[in-house]
């Protein structure tokens, strides 16, 4: 669970400190560009089939239902989020040695 103090945790000009998504964009622009292109578009291969799958379940409101996740589950979704791009970028750093 974040706290109103966290982004003061997260200095981006540190390289030892700065948010997860922040770390995920400068591996994104200094890694193996052959590397960061496959995970980039298996990422959003894997978005589409979710999105897919979400429309099955939920219909046409998916998107409605989403926002609404976002908007109440807000500490969640950020967890989720700096968890995938922690996720991300150890897959692009494993690839690039």
């Amino acid at each position: 669970m974040s706290s109103k103090y966290s982004a003061l945790f997260e200095d981006e000009n540190d390289p030892f400190l700065g948010s997860p998504v922040s770390k995920l964009m400068d591996i994104i622009f200094t890694a193996n560009n052959d590397v960061v292109r496959f995970d980039l578009e298996n990422f959003i291969r894997r978005r589409a089939a979710m999105e897919m799958l979400l429309n099955e379940k939920l219909g046409d409101d998916f998107d409605t239902e989403v926002d609404m996740l976002m908007a109440t589950q807000r500490d969640e979704v950020e967890t989720k989020t700096k968890s995938l791009a922690i996720e991300l970028t150890g897959d692009i750093v494993s690839k690039s040695e």
